[in-house]
Parts: structure tokens; sequence; C-alpha cells
């Protein structure tokens, strides 16, 4: 459970071969650019357009946008909101009471619908989607969020978009406000994305209320979270949402925590998944505090005391120390200890010296049937797989 309390120049004038080697500069620096995987959260007010029913023409440039980010060779996730008005469409706006069991049923009806929409307009770029429908649940149990990580990092690794939402049709006190917000956080969590863009109706955060105040000024960068800014931070515009600019800070402290950067963006604004990608000055900023790869070793450094050890024979000792490998089940000599999946273990020499820390792919039990094996064997042994490593080189920490 979240308990928390996340470029405008303008260039005219610039012609002839000033413009055009300009443009070359920017095409040469773009494919140089480093490969990011990067989370899009689409409010609903960003795909009604504020109207009562998706605006098609607008996803589809939404689409259009994350498609090119892909032939740059980026990783893409989808956390979508509109599952409620999709289904509200979709019966012809009925009168309901202003129910729980009211709002589930609209969800239950336009999920298909929504993601139906996104199959087919991603399927114009040859593109393949996978539905992912997480509850605060999921990400809460340690086993259903390592799972919900290995599948979200299976589809990207076979170059599939995941496109992530609530459950709200199962869901009860998670649908509130912030759900996709922070829920986006979480899910840039799981994927160890780069990059959150929270796309919505505003063109970022502002020193006041723009609605209500024409002097209010963009907040270009944001270095600090506190209650002075929270203060800035309004409600939803449209009515048709269930987050607004507060639950957005929230989403934004979280991720960047993870070392995960975020930007507020309007989602109306020509080109904005590209510009933000990169590297253009669009919207509000947060910078994150620590690479997410940095943030995970700290914890395993610091966080809860080992479980569990295991001994590694000589040369799986001098991969994972010299050579910063992952460590494979076929060098482990010996597990010791009773570890979950998902926990922290101590990983030995023969001769009694501390290796490193790291995070299991399996279980002690799992550990100790598959050890000397091949990685190929996992599955003949086992009768499941959660990947061919027992321990990734992310999730180690050399001592």
């Amino acid at each position: 459970m979240v308990d928390t309390n996340h470029l405008n120049a303008t260039e005219q004038n610039l012609a002839g071969e000033h413009s055009q080697v300009e443009k070359q500069a920017q095409s040469v620096k773009q494919s140089h650019a480093v490969k990011q995987t990067i989370v899009v959260k689409l409010g609903t007010s960003v795909l009604t357009g504020g109207t009562l029913k998706l605006d098609r023409a607008h996803m589809v440039e939404l689409v259009r946008q994350c498609a090119y980010l892909r032939r740059q060779g980026h990783k893409v996730i989808i956390v979508t909101s509109g599952a409620i008005a999709a289904g509200r469409e979709h019966l012809g706006y009925p009168e309901l009471p202003k129910t729980m069991a009211s709002k589930q049923l609209l969800a239950a009806v336009g999920q298909s619908r929504l993601i139906q929409e996104w199959e087919r307009l991603f399927g114009i770029y040859n593109l393949h989607v996978g539905q992912m429908l997480l509850t605060r649940a999921d990400l809460d149990d340690r086993e259903r969020y390592l799972n919900a990580r290995d599948m979200i990092n299976a589809l990207l690794d076979n170059g599939i978009i995941p496109v992530v939402n609530e459950n709200d049709a199962v869901a009860t006190t998670e649908i509130k406000v912030g759900d996709n917000d922070n829920l986006s956080a979480l899910v840039g969590i799981l994927g160890g994305a780069d990059k959150l863009l929270l796309l919505t109706d505003q063109p970022g955060l502002f020193t006041a209320d723009p609605r209500h105040n024409p002097e209010a000024e963009l907040i270009r960068e944001v270095h600090t979270i506190d209650e002075t800014l929270r203060k800035l931070a309004g409600g939803s515009v449209g009515g048709l949402g269930t987050g607004g600019m507060a639950t957005k800070l929230q989403a934004a402290d979280v991720a960047r925590r993870a070392g995960i950067e975020v930007i507020i963006a309007a989602g109306s604004r020509p080109d904005v998944i590209s510009e933000i990608a990169t590297g253009h000055s669009v919207g509000t900023r947060f910078l994150p505090l620590e690479s997410p790869l940095e943030s995970r070793k700290r914890w395993i450094l610091a966080g809860p005391p080992p479980s569990g050890d295991i001994v590694i024979d000589s040369g799986a000792a001098i991969a994972v120390q010299q050579r910063g490998s992952s460590l494979l089940s076929k060098g482990i000599t010996q597990v010791k200890g009773l570890f979950e999946r998902g926990e922290v273990a101590r990983i030995f020499d023969t001769r009694g010296v501390l290796l490193a820390r790291g995070i299991c792919r399996y279980s002690s039990q799992d550990m100790a049937k598959i050890a000397g094996k091949h990685s190929q064997d996992i599955y003949s042994v086992l009768g499941y797989e959660y990947g061919p490593v027992a321990i990734h080189r992310d999730d180690l920490v050399v001592i």
C-alpha cells in the first residue's frame, strides 16, 4: 500500500542551413541515446479529451509516439485509466446509483472495450500488447509482487507492450483518488523504469492554480517534495477520473525514491511523449534521488537480515566477484537455512569466506534441488522455473 504524505523554450526564426544542421544534430543525438524503459501513465481526462467518451483520434496519436520510441529501441509500459469511462460509453451513459457496485459494473464492461482499443491501435504499428490487471494486494504480497515483476519483464523482453490498469471490477477500497497515479509508480518499480510520464490535462505543476490565477507559473524542475509543494496541488478537473495533482505528487515521491525520473505534462501537447523521451524540457520534472540499481543494492545491504546462506564453488566465486556475473545454480554446492523466493541470502565460498548478499529467485528448498544443475535443467527438476539464474547480478551485492 502506498503510504506517502513527482521543456518550454520556444525556438523561432531558424531557417536555411542552420535549421537543417540542428535537425541533423538532434537526429544523431537521438540515435546514440541510452535505451530506456519508459512508463506512460494516461489519465481519463487525456483519453477522453474532457468528454464523456474515448477520444480515439488522440489515442492513436499517443500510440504513434509510443511506436516511435519502440523503433528507437526503448521499452514502453502503458498504465491506462479509462475503463469506467469506456464502460459508460458502451452502455449508452446509463443513470446508475453512485455506489461501488456501479463503478465495478462499468469497469467490468469497460475493461474489455479499453484493451480492445489499445490492441487495435497498437496493431496498426504491428505491435503486440499484453494486459495486466493489478490491485494493491498484488503488490503488497511478496510472492505476487515477484510474479508480477517477472511477468512485466517477460513481456518487455519479448517486445510486447504491457498495458496495466487497476483491477477495478474486483477492487473495493482500491477505487479511490490516485489509484493509477500511484499504481504507475509501483509499475515503474516493477519494470525497472528510467522515466515515468504522468500525462494529464495540465501542462505540469504551477505556483498557483492556473485555472484561477493568470500569474501562475509552471514549475520546471523539482528537487524536494515538501508540504509547501503539496499545498500547490489541486484536484481533478474533469470529474471523469479518480486522480488529481496531489496524487501525482505522491506517485512522483514514490518513483523518485526508487531512482525513476518523473515528468508531469499535458497529454494533449503535440509529440509530448517523444519530446520527453529525447530530453526536451516539457512540463514539471522531478529528479530521481538515486539510480534504481543503487537503490536496490542499498536495500540488499541495509535491509532485512539474511534468511539463509548459499555456498558456491570456486568457479562461481570468481564469476560473481571478478566478472560481475549472476549466480547460476550450477555453481551452488550447499544451501543452509530456510528462505522464500525474494528473500535475501548470504553467499559464501567453500572456505567460509563471505562473498556477497543477494535476493534469491528461488526458495531454499528449490535452491537445494537445483544446486549443481545446469540452468537448462531447472524446469525438469522443479517442474517450473523463475528464470535461468539463482540470483541475478542486479540483485547481488559483492561484499
